[in-house]
């Protein structure tokens, strides 16, 4: 009898909710969830306290030191800053090899311009969307890949392969040849404006397919047809990019200074003898992109499609691997004075002020009564974790041989965090590292060799399409 009375008792908290009409909150639920929460006197305190100061301030760990010592560090000069916009990867991007270029060349504070590959990367991405838009003409509106599109139309986030892509294809220039502009610092309501005009653009392409008659010889003229409007719609793009970021310069004179101030050189370039004079290197086939991602299988190469910024050019592709392999090759290209490009989940235990992640940072679960138990395949798998920003690593400290922390340079300028730079703790990069882009010369031979598989081709709407910003 003891044993169906205990039975029962634990069935009523369950009774209660089966109900609920149609899955909803009755009042007899509602009853039960307000009668379960007996405010204690330090519940009044806290909430106290959440009424007038943020979560991330009450749960502020003010005892979580980290020290400032790195057993190894590349060599950096300077800092950039790409203000309100999204354009971590190519500022991550150019500081991989602006770090190469100030130490080979005796250089000061020298920077590429970003404003110069960000206009072509914004025509690419136009172009992207509405080749993308024709290529898809006879699949219904519904299609996920078309709402994809049309849900995507351009963006200013992405990652090395764009990168690369737009580098080869057109060259750098100095920070000089193109400056900065309020829309590339400001990309908001550009990038809105620049997302409308595309959808608008798409659906009159997909118009146009819908009424054209059919037929072998209707569907050659269509095609013509599609492309003459496409060309048009890139003659706005191009105009619309030129009033806001500037014309970009197909040769510039740039004179060339020692890190003493001393003169060096002047000379004329265009984008790409300039590329192929003080940089050169090979970076599509040069580089391999690395993953932790605990929800795919390790040893494994992956693409995902439509996760490129030039039509003609390259899907991300990747390699997914354990962290601690990653962790390797991080520090053989550390220590032979190799900048990294690397990404991660930058907001998560992120204290702003000192520049560290830390996952002693923030104590959540204490101020809210309640456990954060997900590991980091399933924040994965949740949405709740994810790639979110690009920066450069540059250094490790290695303890009894094994790495304690890591440093990055990051691209929000030189007064954020610490002088400009991120610290991380070896706990905190297990948990919020994903990407991570490095010379072919630090891979090992094994895992260079599974390039030679066929890659699994996941959708562009795959959870790890989150393009750095």
């Amino acid at each position: 009898m003891k044993k169906a009375v205990i039975f029962l008792a634990l069935l009523l908290p369950f009774a209660a909710i089966a109900q609920t009409p149609g899955g909803g909150i009755s009042a007899e639920l509602l009853s039960e969830l307000s009668g379960a929460y007996e405010a204690s006197p330090s519940d009044k305190a806290i909430s106290n306290a959440l009424n007038s100061a943020a979560i991330g301030t009450l749960s502020l760990n003010n005892n979580a030191m980290i020290d400032t010592h790195f057993s190894d560090k590349v060599k950096t000069k300077g800092h950039t800053d790409q203000k309100s916009s999204g354009r971590c990867w190519l500022f991550t991007g150019l500081n991989v090899l602006r770090a190469k270029m100030i130490d080979k060349y005796d250089l000061g504070d020298f920077s590429f311009s970003q404003n110069y590959l960000f206009f072509y990367d914004q025509l690419e991405k136009a172009n992207l969307f509405l080749q993308g838009i024709i290529d898809t003409r006879d699949l219904p509106d519904d299609d996920r890949t078309v709402d994809w599109l049309f849900s995507h139309p351009i963006g200013d986030g992405g990652q090395f392969t764009g990168v690369s892509n737009l580098i080869t294809k057109y060259g750098l220039v100095p920070a000089e040849a193109m400056p900065e502009t309020y829309c590339a610092n400001n990309t908001s309501q550009f990038r809105t404006h620049l997302s409308n005009k595309l959808r608008e653009d798409g659906l009159r392409l997909r118009q146009k397919a819908a009424e054209a008659p059919k037929g072998k010889k209707a569907a050659a003229q269509l095609e013509a047809d599609l492309q003459a409007m496409k060309v048009g719609y890139l003659k706005e793009i191009y105009r619309i990019l030129s009033l806001c970021l500037g014309t970009p310069p197909t040769e510039f004179e740039w004179t060339r200074y020692s890190s003493k101030g001393e003169f060096v050189s002047r000379q004329k370039y265009t984008p790409k003898s300039f590329y192929d004079e003080f940089v050169g290197a090979d970076l599509e086939g040069g580089y391999v992109m690395l993953m932790n991602d605990p929800c795919r299988e390790y040893n494994k190469v992956y693409e995902i499609e439509f996760d490129r910024h030039v039509y003609d050019g390259d899907n991300w592709l990747y390699i997914n691997l354990p962290v601690e392999k990653i962790k390797e090759m991080a520090i053989a290209s550390i220590k032979d004075g190799t900048a990294m490009y690397f990404s991660c989940d930058v907001g998560k235990f992120l204290n702003r002020k000192s520049g560290v992640l830390d996952l002693a940072n923030y104590d959540y679960g204490s101020l809210l009564g309640v456990t954060f138990g997900m590991d980091k395949k399933e924040r994965v798998q949740t949405h709740a974790s994810g790639s979110s920003h690009a920066m450069t690593l540059i250094a490790v400290d290695i303890q009894d041989g094994k790495p304690v922390k890591w440093m990055v340079e990051n691209s929000w300028g030189a007064s954020s965090g610490y002088k400009g730079n991120m610290i991380m703790t070896d706990e905190w990069f297990n948990e919020y590292m994903f990407r991570l882009v490095v010379e072919k010369k630090y891979v090992p031979a094994d895992v260079l060799a599974l390039l030679n598989s066929t890659p699994e081709k996941l959708p562009a709407w795959d959870p790890m399409f989150l393009p750095e910003e």
